[in-house]
């Protein structure tokens, strides 16, 4: 979520920057692009070494000295290797990929943590990993009053930016800080319910992940959003599948109410008209099928096709809300969508939607909506593979994939412009 925010803030930058000065802004952008850029390629880059470390399998005899006996009773071994510390086993399971993980863990978890892989020659790869020597720095906790401290910075920061929206310059009159608060509240509000989606779930798994760190800057948005730190992978599809999608469901349950009650006090300003960053509507391609459905219900019989709406501090957060959802959503790479499609359809099926993704992206900016490009351009920087669950085999359960066959149908009613007869 933290670095979806980055994104948008750099992009958003051209528009919102409360400072004067147009080169100012464009300094502001690229600055802010730079960074999210080189955050990206650094998480990107870790997975794809780790990933290619693991595929980049030589062919090699088979040693049977090398196999322990309880990967030689779950695995017909077709070949196996010792590559990096790591121990390969490459053949077909004789049981169940979750049974067969289950008896790999009880064997040799003191001593290795194992990985059940795809194979694309032989059906499956177990590689076993000695366990790190720095478990105890890895799990070494969390210091609480960091996280306490970032967060009231941010605040400052967000209350500063969304007074600035208004008109106020907390430096000059500070006792008007208020004006900044239904924006900061609200934006704050999303962002950390989104990362205590995640750290909730991942806890639920006895995944190792420290609490949310908010990240103030004092332009933009007023923050670069929010992280947590995994220190732990996921030990299955389904663990995978729950942290991914409980940050941006949970983060919705915020931004819709925000932005419901928000658009109450937005003003509806007349049809066609130039009014700049305040006339934002849902998407880059215009009103979303969502936040027109939300306007609507919000407003009623007020809102007209055509009609500009003056969003309120609340209803910007809240549409911000959306829209970083939406990004994260998006079924690429290591963003929040991508990790759902992998859960739901495996390594090889979820790199395919991956592409198809991407490629979707770049037809439609290049051939519709040129305004989408700068954000295909992002996206795909972030296009790196997720990182692997450990048991990457046991599919997720059926009522799972209703769950995620529902977060994609949100991501869709956030991204597509609102058919104009559906008014």
């Amino acid at each position: 979520m933290g670095l979806a925010a980055l994104l948008v803030a750099s992009l958003l930058t051209l528009i919102f920057v409360p400072t004067p000065g147009a080169l100012l802004a464009v300094l502001w952008f690229w600055a802010l692009l730079l960074i999210a850029l080189a955050v990206s390629w650094r998480i990107s880059g870790r997975a794809r070494a780790a990933q290619e470390r693991i595929e980049a399998i030589p062919p090699a005899p088979l040693l049977e000295g090398d196999q322990p006996e309880v990967v030689r009773e779950i695995m017909d071994v077709r070949a196996a290797i010792t590559e990096g510390g790591l121990a390969i086993f490459r053949g077909t399971l004789r049981e169940p990929a979750e049974s067969a993980f289950q008896r790999l863990k009880q064997s040799l978890g003191a001593s290795f943590v194992p990985l059940l892989q795809e194979d694309e020659q032989f059906g499956t790869a177990v590689i076993l990993m000695p366990k790190p020597v720095e478990q105890a720095t890895l799990e070494r906790p969390a210091v609480p009053w960091v996280n306490w401290l970032l967060f009231a910075l941010t605040i400052g920061t967000t209350t500063w930016v969304g007074a600035a929206y208004q008109g106020v310059d907390l430096l000059q009159d500070p006792g008007r800080f208020a004006a900044g608060l239904p924006y900061s509240l609200g934006l704050l509000a999303i962002l950390g319910v989104h990362e205590l989606g995640h750290f909730f779930a991942a806890r639920r798994h006895g995944m190792n992940v420290t609490p949310p760190y908010f990240i103030p800057v004092p332009f933009a948005l007023g923050t670069f959003g929010a992280f947590i730190k995994m220190r732990s992978p996921p030990e299955d599809r389904e663990s995978l599948f729950d942290v991914a999608v409980s940050g941006p469901l949970a983060g919705l349950v915020i931004a819709i109410p925000a932005l419901l009650v928000g658009l109450q006090s937005s003003e509806v300003i007349g049809r066609g008209l130039n009014v700049g960053h305040e006339a934002v509507v849902g998407s880059p391609t215009g009103p979303s099928i969502l936040f027109g459905l939300l306007a609507k219900a919000s407003l009623g019989p007020q809102l007209l096709p055509g009609d500009v709406l003056r969003l309120s501090p609340l209803a910007f957060a809240g549409w911000l809300g959306l829209f970083i959802t939406g990004l994260n959503l998006l079924p690429i790479g290591q963003l929040d969508g991508g990790h759902t499609a992998r859960a739901m359809f495996g390594d090889r099926a979820g790199r395919t939607i991956s592409t198809v993704a991407l490629w979707a992206l770049f037809l439609l900016a290049l051939l519709k909506w040129p305004s989408l490009m700068m954000w295909v351009i992002i996206v795909f920087f972030l296009a790196g593979r997720s990182t692997p669950p450990l048991n990457d085999l046991t599919p997720i359960t059926r009522g799972r994939q209703v769950v995620g066959w529902i977060t994609f149908a949100i991501l869709a009613m956030i991204l597509i412009p609102m058919p104009s007869g559906w008014w």
